[in-house]
């Protein structure tokens, strides 16, 4: 594997084209200013990465200002954190961040809340403001997130280069006898040695029938010849995430294990197929369950089959919007990023995930990483 020296960074010039798009949307809906919390918008907005607390510790944004939202005793910290240029202003322990916030926004002016700030916080806001003065931010800022920029898709295709080469060497390392969690600590070693500064973001490693279980199984286990293997892990570049699973087995598979791995590949490969600029994103889960119908699966969450969505958006959050699921009207659009993962459950016995991920070129679908090539060969 040929990484770059260096992963592409965002720079302060993209930062202030996103904030300028927020600001033209504002303007359209009639929105004073926009609070953003301790979340990834504000680090998508301003650059600013803060862990949440009981705190209020965030942003507003008006038309014409970034104001930094901080307790007191926090600001000479986050005067040396990398963030846009803006006007710190601080709140005491006995005072209100509440009423701090409503005195950057205008008399009666309309404030959009962050869509994952606490509920603490919105009561607080709600008794500074009035209930009827406080909008979800959430409409204006997930269309600016969920369509991602050149330098957003180099961050994640570098991410995904990465994790996919981590996947090459734990398949290699795989052996009888080993524990899940020497195999996940494997990974975590080889995410930091390759540039993932901290390791794993999340790693899932099943062997056997706890391939079934989506999410793993709870106490250890160990691999067995003839075991299905399980592996979905990823890490963060620059705060985007990669996410990739591949389940395969290193001996040679029963007729059942490679039907249903064939299965799953002809459902991932119908999501791809069905991925065209303007699409319903719910029109790629149901191209997932026609397939799986069609041989006999499913229908809808029945198991054995697909018991959920066929994928999630993916960059600075590992599930984010757009979702591809039933009922979602939204329409894919160029620079969405998402997931590509209908995974079938055969109860019991094994579970088979191939994930890989799709962003929305102008040219259509284009896949991040290479799709499995069969149930013993996990990489294209």
């Amino acid at each position: 594997m040929n990484l770059p020296v260096s992963a592409p960074r965002i720079s302060s010039e993209e930062r202030l084209q996103r904030l300028a798009r927020l600001r033209d949307t504002m303007a359209m809906q009639r929105i004073d200013a926009t609070l953003l919390g301790s979340t990834e918008s504000l680090r998508y907005f301003t650059g600013l990465v803060w862990h949440p607390s009981e705190r209020l510790l965030g942003a507003v944004i008006t038309q014409t200002e970034i104001f930094y939202i901080v307790p007191g005793f926090e600001r000479s910290r986050v005067e040396t954190l990398p963030h846009l240029p803006g006007e710190i202003r601080v709140w005491q322990e006995e005072e209100s961040s509440a009423d701090l916030v409503a005195s950057l926004v205008p008399q009666n002016g309309i404030l959009a809340l962050d869509e994952v700030l606490p509920l603490f916080v919105y009561n607080a806001l709600a008794g500074a403001f009035g209930a009827d003065r406080l909008v979800d931010a959430g409409p204006l800022i997930r269309p600016l997130r969920a369509r991602k920029s050149p330098a957003e898709i180099a961050i994640i295709q570098y991410a995904m280069n990465l994790t996919l080469e981590v996947h090459r060497r734990t398949h290699a390392m795989i052996a009888p006898g080993i524990a899940a969690s020497d195999v996940v600590r494997f990974i975590d070693e080889q995410h930091r040695s390759l540039g993932a500064s901290a390791g794993s973001s999340f790693c899932i490693v099943s062997f056997g029938a706890a391939t079934s279980l989506p999410h793993g199984a709870d106490g250890e286990q160990y691999y067995c010849p003839g075991d299905a293997v399980l592996v979905d892990t990823g890490c963060r570049i620059d705060g985007y995430h990669s996410d990739l699973t591949r389940t395969y087995m290193l001996d040679e598979p029963d007729a059942e294990f490679a039907r249903i791995w064939s299965i799953e590949r002809e459902a991932q490969q119908a999501v791809f197929d069905a991925a065209r600029l303007g699409a319903a994103c719910a029109s790629l889960d149901d191209a997932a369950r026609r397939v799986l119908t069609e041989h006999g699966l499913g229908p809808d969450y029945v198991l054995p089959g697909l018991p959920h969505r066929a994928g999630h958006g993916l960059g600075l959050e590992i599930h984010e919007h757009p979702y591809i699921v039933r009922g979602n009207d939204t329409v894919l659009e160029e620079g969405m990023c998402f997931s590509n993962e209908p995974m079938i459950v055969m109860p019991n016995r094994f579970g088979i995930r191939l994930e890989d991920h799709i962003h929305m070129a102008a040219e259509g679908p284009r896949w991040f990483t290479e799709p499995a090539k069969g149930p013993q060969y996990p990489f294209g």
